[in-house]
């Protein structure tokens, strides 16, 4: 019989016989030794699953039908707030902030050192708690595209900082990463943005505010020099004609430290400068002082504002103001970082070219400005005021301008054997830090 007709017959004793159930017995002689141990043979038809990394047959025996058995699904790991799965996409986006600068040592972290805190250290922590980063990304910041707008000093507050980076974009992103965060730093709001996006070479210009008691500009021979001082009206207008002088390009390479008079980053372009009506806060009159400018060098706004007082204060003559623009070293007062905020950055050019597109928003921060200025009024003005109070800072650095003088430092900066820094020499960049 050839092998078709065995089939034939193997299938009809199966139809008339039924399913075959494998019984194990004793050896056979002539069987092998392990035959007792073996699994018995699918039978045809029959398909053999993986279970526990052994073969095993899906068929059960005695009539009973075939079960398939599926394994469950595997789950990706995520944080508590639920961090989306690893290989979701990043997305460019910029985030606007507003914190209060007191007890932190500027904004910009620095990595591996616990010992000076930084606002972008609360602010990285916060991100990866709340699972819009991967941990990774807070150890090195370069892996999500990290840039912040200005790189604010010790002290100083803001808002209106703007960071870009890449993050994972989860549900209720503001909120989660606001939850991880102090009360005096707050997310505001953001929008996507452009891949190459980057805060601080795509930011036109930068408005800073500057809030300081109006008794600096009490004259040291005819004026109280104490908080029952008020500002008139004729001092302010000599203010404004002053900081008026600060518009346009000038050399500020006085105005920084380590940079010489003919590095060309010493050139800085200051579109306006101006200072608001005095107003009363818990007995002490105040003003603020507005500038806003391309780019600024370390301290720069705050020697802006040192210099200023002195010359109102009768402490320097105004001619000082136009020698420091020149090649001659000047020593410029600088005034203390705590009535210093960042209040806002603009993004023009990128605005006309992508904020109309269809597919970006324009970075102008109109719906966010009500709440800025809440934050500002709650945790920043009260600050200044609180511990201008309780440290006198103004009060402690205005004792000191008499121990400058002014024409001697001009006149030894002018005389021969002075060495003039090189355009090289103790450059400190082009990064805002004020």
């Amino acid at each position: 019989m050839g092998f078709p007709g065995l089939r034939a017959v193997a299938g009809a004793l199966r139809r008339a016989c039924g399913p075959w159930t494998p019984r194990l017995g004793r050896r056979l002689p002539g069987s092998s030794p392990m035959a007792g141990k073996a699994q018995a043979p699918a039978p045809v038809g029959t398909r053999q699953e993986q279970v526990g990394g052994k073969a095993r047959s899906g068929w059960q025996g005695g009539g009973r039908g075939w079960e398939d058995t599926k394994q469950p699904a595997k789950k990706l790991k995520s944080s508590v707030d639920g961090e989306p799965p690893r290989k979701l996409p990043k997305r460019k986006i910029v985030l606007l902030m507003a914190y209060s600068g007191k007890g932190y040592h500027g904004m910009q972290r620095n990595v591996g050192s616990s010992q000076f805190k930084t606002i972008e250290d609360d602010l990285v922590s916060a991100l990866v708690r709340s699972g819009c980063i991967p941990e990774n990304h807070g150890e090195d910041m370069r892996k999500m595209s990290f840039q912040r707008c200005a790189r604010t000093d010790k002290g100083v507050s803001a808002a209106g900082q703007v960071v870009s980076l890449k993050v994972w974009l989860i549900d209720d992103i503001l909120e989660k990463i606001n939850s991880h965060l102090p009360s005096h730093i707050r997310i505001l709001g953001l929008k996507r943005v452009t891949g190459g996006f980057n805060s601080k070479n795509r930011c036109d210009a930068r408005t800073y505010v500057y809030m300081l008691p109006t008794f600096a500009f009490a004259h040291k021979d005819h004026d109280v020099q104490d908080e029952a001082y008020r500002l008139s009206a004729e001092t302010l207008r000599r203010v404004n004609q002053l900081l008026a002088c600060y518009k346009g390009t000038h050399n500020f390479h006085n105005f920084t430290s380590q940079k010489g008079p003919r590095e060309p980053s010493a050139q800085r372009y200051i579109l306006d400068m101006y200072c608001e009506e005095p107003f009363e806060r818990d007995g002490m009159e105040f003003v603020v002082i507005k500038v806003k400018g391309q780019s600024f060098m370390t301290h720069q706004i705050r020697k802006m504002v040192g210099l200023l007082v002195a010359i109102i204060k009768g402490y320097a003559s105004q001619d000082v103001l136009e020698r420091s623009w020149g090649e001659a070293k000047v020593d410029v007062p600088k005034a203390p970082g705590l009535g210093l905020v960042l209040e806002r950055v603009h993004f023009e050019s990128y605005n006309r070219r992508f904020g109309h597109d269809g597919l970006h928003e324009p970075l102008d921060w109109a719906r966010e400005e009500a709440e800025a200025a809440a934050f500002k009024e709650q945790h920043i003005y009260p600050t200044i005021i609180s511990t201008e109070r309780q440290e006198r800072s103004m009060a402690q650095w205005l004792s000191t301008l008499p121990t400058h003088n002014f024409s001697a430092t001009a006149h030894a900066a002018a005389s021969p054997g002075t060495k003039v820094p090189s355009p090289q020499e103790g450059s400190e960049g082009d990064g805002d830090s004020d």
